[in-house]
């Protein structure tokens, strides 16, 4: 048994005593956290978080936990922590994700009590998340970086040309400038398939969410509708934004139109999927966890299907479908 291991049993022993339980795994993530499940017979399952303190810290979990709760929504509660040495225990919301229950059958009600959630988190007091980091132009900046050096660069092996170069950059201020246009809201910054889980009372629960910040009303909606995990047709998207954003204008907490609301939605999207495309690669270069390399082609399908739709970005489309869509599916051959 590792060391690490018997800590996490010495962890447990102390808050349950002699009483017997059985530990399995539970999830692992993107990050060096991972999960178990604490079985005791005749009480619920609990799920312990081990985030150990030289790679991951627990503090932003319990803050913004604790947040969400506050906000009416279904987050896991905090029984028991060890910042220390970074352990939690928390309530379990189960094992049912979205991703494994969505279905043309069930995705108008699962999306329904999603975005209703997202509603009512981006309608929380401004006040009662304050001291989270905002989402500004130096995390946009670092952001879109990730898709340049982890992507195009360590993965494809490219250098830009200086026309490229201009293009990338008049690509990533039009993106940030988005980004900044838009009214700040409390943003989970991971709102997808696989961090809501189906429950069958107070549906969804939410899951992953440390990394939550102040930033675009859009975010976590192309989150949500533009997944990298899983794809609906474009009608279908668009007709469940413009609802979402019929309902953020009639609470008064946007005053643009559909057509300003739907560029800030497409643009904001391209951001977090040339993000996230980034990320994949990063996860295999660095990490050695290969699983995401084949969620890119979906991934960057969104950023194509947006850079096809506006005029200033054709140049863009252009690259991506002449040489990244090209060598990455040599690459991943």
């Amino acid at each position: 048994m590792s060391d690490r291991m018997t800590q996490i049993y010495g962890w447990l022993g102390q808050i349950l005593g002699a009483t017997p339980y059985t530990l399995e795994p539970a999830s692992a993530d993107a990050s060096f956290r991972r999960y178990f499940r604490v079985l005791v017979r005749g009480e619920s399952s609990r799920i312990l978080m081990d985030a150990p303190p030289e790679r991951e810290t627990t503090a932003p979990f319990v803050r913004v936990a604790t947040l969400l709760q506050a906000m009416g929504v279904s987050a896991p509660r905090i029984l028991a922590q060890d910042a220390a040495r970074g352990f939690l225990l928390l309530t379990d919301l189960g094992n049912t994700q979205y991703a494994h229950q969505l279905d043309e059958q069930n995705v108008d009600a699962l999306y329904g009590d999603a975005l209703n959630a997202l509603f009512r988190m981006q309608g929380a007091d401004a006040g009662s998340y304050q001291d989270l980091p905002p989402y500004d132009e130096a995390l946009l900046v670092r952001e879109l970086g990730i898709f340049r050096e982890w992507l195009l660069e360590k993965y494809l092996g490219m250098t830009l040309t200086q026309n490229q170069e201009d293009m990338f950059q008049q690509l990533c201020r039009a993106l940030i400038d988005n980004a900044l246009a838009q009214p700040r809201v409390f943003v989970h910054r991971d709102y997808h398939s696989r961090n809501l889980m189906v429950l069958p009372q107070g549906n969804p629960g939410i899951l992953d969410f440390q990394d939550a910040v102040i930033g675009p009303v859009t975010y976590d909606l192309a989150s949500l509708l533009r997944d990298c995990y899983v794809v609906w047709p474009p009608a279908r998207v668009e007709q469940w934004a413009r609802a979402y954003w019929q309902r953020l204008h009639e609470a008064h907490r946007v005053d643009v139109s559909w057509e300003v609301f739907r560029k800030w939605f497409d643009l904001m999207g391209m951001q977090r999927h040339l993000k996230a495309a980034g990320i994949f690669t990063r996860l295999q270069q660095r990490d050695g966890k290969d699983g995401y390399i084949k969620d890119i082609p979906r991934t960057l399908g969104y950023v194509m299907q947006v850079s096809k739709a506006y005029p200033e970005f054709a140049v863009f489309a252009g690259f991506l479908a002449g040489r990244v869509l090209p060598a990455f599916a040599e690459a991943a051959a």
